[in-house]
């Protein structure tokens, strides 16, 4: 682990413990990140999908078989 800190591991960790979760999926939109699915969709944009104003936190599930109807999200009903 020390030598991995050396070389800035957890360093990114550090700065997104930080940040806001909206600076955050700023941050992946413009890293331009995308899935690895056959359209590649934008994560930064799926992410940001995700009602703003859960009292409780919420996931988004998008690891699907390829015969499902899509994404399902949890937590916010």
């Amino acid at each position: 682990m020390d030598t991995y800190r050396q070389y800035g591991g957890y360093e990114a960790l550090k700065k997104a413990i930080a940040m806001t979760p909206e600076a955050i999926i700023d941050e992946v939109k413009k890293a331009n990140l995308r899935g690895r699915g056959g359209a590649g969709f934008p994560a930064g944009v799926k992410w940001g999908f995700l009602p703003k104003d859960l009292s409780r936190p919420a996931c988004w599930s998008s690891m699907r078989t390829r015969g499902s109807r899509g994404p399902s999200r949890t937590g916010s009903s």
